[in-house]
């Protein structure tokens, strides 16, 4: 038995950058010396953070929230030289040509607080839009509609959420950073958008 134990322990450090195929295996295996035939334990039930930067943590944690609450067609997570991005549709948070937040996004906004909260590092909230020109009497841009959506965001995360406002920063781009192309109904979907960037520590 503590032979075994011993085992167990060496490969789990060798394994600290987990492949799942293998930890399905190496479980099984171990699971069929111990007499369990129970069901394989979840990595993220596992909690795995050996090993990794506090960006891949994070990124893992904003992910697995995505799949939790099924959020894929709505929340996109990448990565740049800034730091991680956390794109949010504007469906999930406003009705159409609104900046005033939805009441369903506020529970979308308190599950991703619960992250936020947790890290020290600076976050800025971008507006975005497609290149489909508004005029109205509140928006006469789609400058002013990207940062009125900004500032709605920013605020609900300072006001209700407690972030500490000297962490949080706004900027509205208007149609001028497109993530898609504008000519389909799709793309303009995808660039009309809330993106709240978790800026890396070193660029502070």
């Amino acid at each position: 038995m503590i032979t075994l134990l011993l085992g167990l322990f060496i490969i789990l450090y060798a394994i600290s950058n987990i492949d799942i195929a293998k930890y399905k295996k190496f479980t099984a295996a171990f699971g069929d010396v111990f007499g369990d035939k129970g069901d394989v334990i979840g990595l993220n039930e596992m909690n795995v953070t050996e090993g990794l930067t506090p960006n891949q943590k994070l990124k893992n944690d904003l992910l697995d929230l995505v799949a939790e609450y099924n959020y894929d067609n709505s929340i996109r997570i990448d990565e740049d030289k800034r730091g991680i991005i956390i794109h949010i549709l504007d469906k999930l948070l406003f009705a159409s040509g609104n900046a005033e937040l939805s009441k369903g996004s506020l529970e979308v906004l308190h599950r991703l607080a619960g992250i936020l909260k947790k890290i020290p590092n600076d976050i800025r909230v971008e507006g975005h839009t497609d290149n489909v020109p508004i005029n109205s009497k509140r928006f006469p841009s789609n400058w002013h509609l990207s940062v009125a959506r900004a500032l709605n965001t920013a605020y609900y995360l300072i006001s209700q959420e407690k972030l500490s406002p000297d962490r949080v920063s706004i900027v509205g781009y208007s149609e001028y950073k497109p993530i898609a192309e504008n000519d389909t109904p799709e793309g303009r979907q995808q660039n009309r958008r809330v993106d709240i960037v978790v800026i890396n520590e070193k660029q502070k």
